[in-house]
């Protein structure tokens, strides 16, 4: 058994290849565990009965095509700037092409920019605009996506509205394992979410689910030596949260994120691409901030789904592999990609594809 401690790759190989289970499905949740398991190949390395799922990790890629649409729709209005990672500007609606990038080629007003509070900069410098900054992201980035709005407001800046399209992972989780094709037996739980919530955040797994987890840092050893723990709670059917990524995460998470993220978010349900509606899942406005919702300020109102040729839905919730989609490296690519999972950074097709993992 290979140290917690100091560990090697090829160690932990062996290890693995040693321990008594059958065909295992693990799930990663987690976009940056996505790319780091297809740049360093370890899919490859594992022995054949080990294989390892995408799950819903991305958050631009569970952001669902009707609500691109309706940022898509905004960013037309008269004297709105869109403010937004980079990411979200090239990331298709449901029309084949159409994204923030050609809706800025005919005339729309949109700004990339590094960080909620930029926006709100922005907003602060050009007081003739209305500025709405996209808020993606999961509980990692909501405390600095709470803290732009809450900035906002004691500035006094009136022409900053945020998107909300925030998502929180428990509620998804929880979808996911009631889904009739669901097949995992361990989860590689999110090293940057549980930063934020701890490695309490996951307890419902094994407690209520009676599925493993093991919260997972993000480098080749740090995954391989996670994907041994999940394998060794499997064999001795106990499952539990381990924290691998102890250096960096607490068992009570960040209370002080926790808190900014209360003062100003409330849960409610919200869209996933993939999974669809999903009670409690979302984080909308506390009442005494709905000044600064887009959603109210603009009427926005998501049109109902329209089916796409993209795969990206079954892709995050493990149904299919990236390559297995008939579009993928053909009529889908990062230089015209049809659906998100081609376009994020932390896309599981885009991690396919730059990589040419399996």
């Amino acid at each position: 058994m290979p140290s917690e401690k100091a560990f090697s790759a090829e160690k932990i190989l062996e290890a693995i290849k040693e321990l008594p289970v059958g065909n295992v499905n693990l799930m990663e949740v987690c976009g940056t565990h996505t790319m780091a398991i297809a740049k360093s190949g370890i899919k490859s390395l594992l022995p054949s009965n080990v294989k390892l799922l995408s799950g819903p990790g991305c958050p631009v890629c569970v952001t669902p095509a009707e609500v691109i649409d309706s940022v898509l729709e905004l960013a037309m209005e008269k004297d709105v700037v869109i403010a937004t990672y980079g990411d979200m500007v090239r990331v298709p609606g449901s029309v084949p092409g159409d994204s923030l990038q050609r809706r800025r080629a005919l005339g729309a007003d949109v700004q990339i920019v590094y960080s909620p509070v930029d926006a709100v900069d922005y907003a602060e410098a050009h007081p003739e605009k209305q500025v709405v900054f996209l808020g993606v992201g999961f509980e990692t980035t909501a405390p600095g996506t709470a803290a732009s709005v809450l900035t906002a407001k004691e500035r006094g800046v009136k022409n900053f509205s945020l998107f909300s399209m925030l998502k929180t992972v428990e509620p998804a989780l929880r979808a996911l394992s009631q889904m009739e094709s669901f097949n995992v037996q361990g989860f590689l739980c999110p090293g940057h979410v549980a930063t934020i919530i701890g490695s309490d955040g996951f307890e419902f797994l094994p407690r209520e689910l009676k599925v493993p987890a093991v919260i997972s840092g993000f480098e080749a050893e740090d995954i391989l030596l996670s994907v041994y723990l999940l394998l060794r709670q499997i064999a001795d059917g106990k499952p539990r949260v381990q924290n691998e990524y102890e250096r960096a995460v607490a068992k009570a998470g960040n209370p002080l994120a926790c808190k900014i993220i209360d003062e100003c978010f409330v849960r409610r349900k919200d869209i996933w691409r993939g999974l669809g509606v999903i009670e409690n899942s979302g984080l909308g406005f506390k009442d005494e901030l709905s000044e600064f919702d887009a959603e109210k300020r603009f009427k926005i109102v998501p049109a109902e789904t329209r089916p796409t040729a993209c795969s990206c839905g079954k892709v995050i919730t493990g149904l299919a592999a990236p390559c297995e989609c008939p579009l993928f490296g053909k009529r889908c690519t990062p230089e015209d990609p049809v659906g998100p999972c081609m376009v994020s950074s932390e896309g599981a097709c885009a991690a396919a594809y730059k990589y040419q993992s399996i």
